[in-house]
């Protein structure tokens, strides 16, 4: 379905997946492209789930991704491929440890360590979910929110919505003076249509979700947010833990808040809950924050 400009729902996430498919170009080694419409650098999260997809194809299928952790060392090109070189770092009896690099022009845009594990029994405990937040049904649509801000579209009115993203509160795209301080910023996400029933499938696509409002708690603390009047940002590195079996392409909360910011870098944390609780991830990141025209 498309609503005339952009592909969304099962459109949009059939090209998300196609962004997804890696081509093997010899011995652990991929390649991977960007949308054909996207931002002037490569989306992170992009780059992060392909970069996962790499790693997760040399291992097996048994074992299960439970942690990444990855750096954001240049821009991408989004009009480049972008190659990908996995390292076997170990296969141990239980875990399997993998080293992923992107690289664009011989150089590396991107590096991740990447762990999988066999499916182990062992204590269980988890944080409570945050109790007063809205279920998704009852959260504006992203298209309710663009609505009320034409001008603040640019280039993200014009690329793929693979991702049904519904805030609980102000964006971080709305207009200065329109967005309150708040610790949390909280959203609904899920992939906006239906996925494989590939885990590893589900890990990358929530990879590819992580990295999309995280860094947006920074700026809600301070009531701040993106572009004209406010401040542009880069993601310098992302931390990523499974916790519990998942679909992406089901109802999550990200809740997130920013612990700190100075020296023009902000950490974000992030949690993520199932509608009934259950914590399946988390996440921290640390982004790059400059005022615009600084």
């Amino acid at each position: 379905m498309s609503d005339g400009r952009v592909a969304v729902g099962q459109a949009a996430v059939d090209q998300l997946l196609e962004v997804l498919d890696l081509d093997s170009t010899g011995n652990m080694a991929f390649r991977g492209m960007s949308p054909p419409v996207g931002p002037q650098r490569v989306y992170g999260g992009q780059v992060a789930g392909q970069a996962l997809v790499a790693a997760g194809r040399t291992v097996d299928p048994e074992r299960f991704v439970h942690s990444l952790h990855g750096y954001f060392v240049r821009p991408g090109d989004p009009a480049e491929p972008i190659a990908y070189e996995v390292e076997n770092i170990r296969d141990g009896r239980s875990f399997s440890v993998r080293r992923s690099v992107a690289l664009q022009h011989g150089k590396p845009i991107f590096f991740m360590s990447a762990s999988f594990q066999r499916a182990e029994e062992g204590l269980d405990h988890q944080v409570t979910a945050p109790l007063d937040v809205p279920p998704p049904q009852d959260v504006p649509t992203m298209a309710d929110r663009l609505a009320r801000y034409p001008e603040r579209l640019g280039i993200w009115g014009q690329i793929p919505r693979p991702i049904d993203v519904r805030y609980v509160g102000e964006p971080g795209w709305v207009r200065p003076g329109d967005r309150p301080a708040d610790p949390h910023q909280r959203v609904w996400m899920r992939i906006d249509g239906k996925l494989p029933d590939d885990p590893l499938l589900h890990a990358c696509a929530l990879t590819y979700a992580s990295d999309l409002t995280l860094l947006d708690s920074v700026l809600s603390a301070h009531g701040e947010v993106w572009g004209p009047g406010g401040l542009v940002g880069a993601s310098l590195d992302h931390a990523l833990w499974f916790h519990r079996p998942f679909r992406a392409d089901e109802w999550f909360l990200y809740d997130c808040l920013s612990p700190s910011a100075s020296g023009a870098r902000g950490l974000a944390t992030g949690r993520m809950f199932t509608t009934d609780g259950r914590q399946i991830a988390s996440a921290v990141q640390e982004g790059l924050l400059r005022r615009v025209g600084a």
